[in-house]
């Protein structure tokens, strides 16, 4: 018993009895974090009765109810490490043993909550296994690709041209066969994360993804700056018009080319706004295709930041019958251009396969008030705040009781010439 807490009739007074309390709790406590929870209630149930506006009693029982709280489940995260002592820590001495113990402690289930927990709550197909939805991918045989590498090492070495070259340093590497090499072996990978960072599968083709197989070259003009690649940066007025576009087909297929923009949609986030479709493509001649909805020029609102515009190419079983998907010509009606792409996608999936896929990006300029004004034939929308001229009265010519700065506010702000003509 803590000294000071007994009085002479031998009775406890209500500041001996929180003493008890305390002493008691604090004995009974097995972690920092419960002894400092009990100090502070012990501290409030020092104060008296009068002081709390209740009687002893009722103060006595309520320090004894908050006294009795359960104990948390279990440690939490890096309770055994001793701040104090750092060195006395165990190391893990190589990455392979830390990243063998990260993915321990992540399968292990834990009694807190965690960022996955919200995750999961706030998503609930997070995690969910995707559906590839592309066409199959066949991957030759280590094998053989080893044996074609070795072979083309052993020509070179018996090439003596090629020897000079690289002697002489002036032996030049083809970019075109570097470029047919990586579309046939790593870019469809390097496309499809392009894809996903970019969310392009997640806003066109929820729950589902595929590896585009087809190289698309798109180009709005001939310089190479016009060029459709896979996120890079397009002004408006660079694609005011349809773009020149080719890719490889065998002979007598049938494909269907896409453009949209799921963030363009001035009244409904999930829908999008189609740009051009074109149906029933024989080869790569995109002009003798079936123009099912003509193209029309970006046009990204003012303040709305970069807008992705999508290219995806299908490639069809055979003839489709797109009526039903067909808009009348011209079409500058943006309610009849409302479009989703995963519905005209579930519509006609039993008879084309998604193959080819490239995207740029888009930010307003002063084309797209032209757009809205002359072929839409509406308002401009403005999503930023334009602050107005500030506004000065009319200047007076002989000013009085003005500050000697009053002319300034009137200046045109030219360097003047002083006579120089």
């Amino acid at each position: 018993m803590l000294p000071g807490c007994r009085q002479a009739n031998g009775m406890l007074s209500n500041h001996s009895r929180s003493c008890l309390v305390f002493q008691a709790t604090v004995h009974s406590g097995k972690n920092p974090q419960s002894k400092m929870a009990l100090r502070t209630v012990c501290s409030t149930a020092l104060r008296t009765g009068t002081d709390l506006g209740v009687n002893n009693a009722r103060t006595f029982v309520t320090t004894a109810f908050l006294c009795k709280r359960i104990s948390p489940l279990g440690p939490r995260p890096h309770d055994n490490i001793d701040i104090e002592n750092l060195e006395s820590t165990e190391k893990y001495r190589s990455y392979t043993r830390y990243l063998k113990q990260a993915e321990e402690a992540k399968n292990k289930s834990v009694w807190w909550k965690t960022y996955k927990g919200y995750v999961e709550k706030a998503d609930p197909d997070h995690g969910a296994e995707l559906v590839d939805i592309g066409l199959p991918f066949y991957r030759p045989r280590r094998i053989k690709e080893v044996k074609e590498r070795r072979q083309v090492i052993k020509d070179n070495k018996k090439n003596a041209e090629l020897e000079r070259a690289s002697r002489l340093r002036t032996f030049k590497i083809p970019l075109d066969r570097v470029q047919e090499t990586w579309e046939k072996t790593s870019g469809p990978f390097q496309i499809k994360r392009l894809a996903e960072h970019y969310g392009v599968f997640r806003d066109l083709f929820p729950m589902a993804y595929f590896l585009p197989q087809v190289s698309l070259n798109i180009s709005y003009s001939q310089e190479d700056s016009t060029k459709v690649h896979y996120g890079n940066r397009l002004t408006p007025i660079e694609a005011a018009s349809a773009p020149q576009i080719s890719f490889d087909a065998e002979e007598g297929s049938l494909w269907t080319l896409l453009l949209t923009c799921p963030d363009e949609h001035l009244l409904d986030n999930e829908a999008e706004y189609v740009h051009w479709l074109v149906g029933n493509i024989p080869g790569g001649a995109v002009q003798a295709g079936e123009e099912l909805c003509h193209y029309l020029p970006p046009f990204p609102a003012s303040g709305t930041g970069f807008h992705r515009y999508i290219y995806v190419l299908f490639k069809q079983e055979g003839p489709v019958n797109f009526s039903e998907d067909a808009r009348t010509s011209p079409c500058y009606s943006l309610a009849d251009r409302t479009f989703k792409t995963v519905d005209f996608y579930r519509k006609h999936q039993d008879s084309m396969t998604p193959a080819g896929l490239a995207f740029f990006q888009c930010q307003w300029d002063e084309s797209v008030t032209n757009t809205f004004h002359n072929t839409l034939n509406m308002k401009e929308p403005v999503f930023e705040f334009i602050r107005p001229p500030v506004y000065h009265p009319p200047q007076v010519k002989f000013p009085h009781g003005q500050p000697l700065r009053y002319l300034d506010r009137y200046r045109d702000g030219k360097e003047h010439t002083y006579g120089i003509y």
